[in-house]
């Protein structure tokens, strides 16, 4: 296609909604070099931060969402919800976008459904094993509808499904040859096993407090561990560092080198991370947070362990985490299934995939 176009990405709240989002933009930008690129956020919540540093404009609607529990915040939400509505018209009209693309997220609900109203095209990312409530809603009336899992029928009208995966980080899909890069980067014993901790970017509380009452364990069984804590506890837990062969981290910067590094890794189940995880093949044990809505992350989680492609360790369980983990450090066999039944889940061509349907609704 030679003439210009205009193409409206709404998704935010969390980088699991954000980051596809980017990357699908980044993609469209190599096929469409004169594309006009919009995202559409809610206000003061991340995207406002990271879209921007991703080098694209991005707009702001007052939304949020309903809280489960009644509070007074949900007295504001019909006002909101009209706001955004009424914004959310207003930047379509205004920016004339060819197709409308939502990754989840608060805003997306009344930027995709604005744009089904003013005839413009739509098509929408489902990154979770089990969608949320705006992606639901907004199925009935979306072109087309990229999903990571199988089984979704249930949810959203089979003849507009594809089954795409999440977009991942290109720099994962070769780490093998990273390994001893890896090593020296984190100053690594080469002779030791070692064990990724991720528990997100702000970081989980639950798992740092299990790594905690863990390390010297681990460090007596000769594990070494990279333990990204999350920037909201990292001056908490920094001072591990002092044992040999703990390095402990805010943000992980290189994540090529992180998981190349790996031997094992311990991480929360939303839907970005599983999707890189299947790439890296190493063998995982998911904590789930239990505080996602509609408790995303254990049906995340399950996908894969159904499967025999990882390990599950509830938040309710972690008494239980010497006999999972000495078992998986000392059986080679497990590690091996592991590695290989995850690596069979991987969707590495997920973001050109998603890129390809919307070329045809842009065509």
């Amino acid at each position: 296609m030679k003439q210009s176009v205009n193409i409206i990405l709404s998704g935010g709240g969390t980088g699991g909604h954000i980051y596809p989002a980017v990357s699908i933009a980044n993609e469209l930008k190599e096929k469409y070099p004169d594309a006009k690129f919009l995202f559409v956020g809610a206000k003061d919540r991340m995207e406002m931060e990271k879209v921007p540093q991703a080098g694209y404009e991005i707009e702001g609607l007052w939304i949020t969402g309903i809280q489960r529990k009644l509070t007074l915040k949900n007295l504001a939400f019909p006002f909101k919800l009209i706001s955004s509505l009424w914004n959310a018209f207003k930047i379509i009209k205004k920016f004339k976008p060819v197709v409308v693309i939502g990754t989840g997220g608060f805003a997306s609900g009344p930027t995709l459904y604005a744009a089904k109203i003013l005839g413009v095209k739509t098509l929408i990312q489902e990154q979770n094993s089990f969608p949320g409530i705006t992606n639901k809603l907004l199925s009935k009336k979306a072109d087309k509808i990229c999903v990571a899992y199988d089984n979704l029928e249930r949810f959203f009208s089979a003849e507009k499904m594809i089954k795409t995966g999440n977009p991942v980080r290109q720099d994962l899909l070769e780490i093998e040859s990273k390994k001893v890069e890896a090593k020296n980067y984190f100053e690594l014993d080469a002779a030791k096993k070692t064990l990724v901790i991720i528990g997100g970017s702000l970081g989980a509380r639950t798992i740092n407090n299990l790594i905690e009452s863990q390390i010297n364990w681990l460090v007596e069984n000769n594990v070494q561990v990279i333990w990204q804590t999350g920037k909201l506890y990292y001056n908490e837990f920094k001072k591990y560092d002092e044992l040999e062969g703990v390095k402990t981290y805010a943000f992980l910067n290189r994540m090529d080198l992180t998981y190349a590094a790996a031997d094992f890794i311990i991480s929360r189940a939303g839907a970005g991370s599983i999707s890189e995880l299947c790439i890296v093949g190493k063998p995982v044990i998911f904590i789930p947070s239990p505080n996602v809505s509609e408790d995303h992350q254990t049906k995340n989680a399950l996908a894969v362990v159904d499967k025999d492609a990882a390990l599950l360790l509830k938040e309710t369980e972690l008494a239980m985490f010497q006999t999972m983990f000495l078992e998986l450090l000392n059986d080679e066999a497990l590690q091996i299934k592991l590695s290989k039944n995850i690596e069979q889940l991987a969707l590495p061509n997920a973001t050109k995939d998603i890129v390809k349907e919307i070329e045809k609704l842009i065509s």
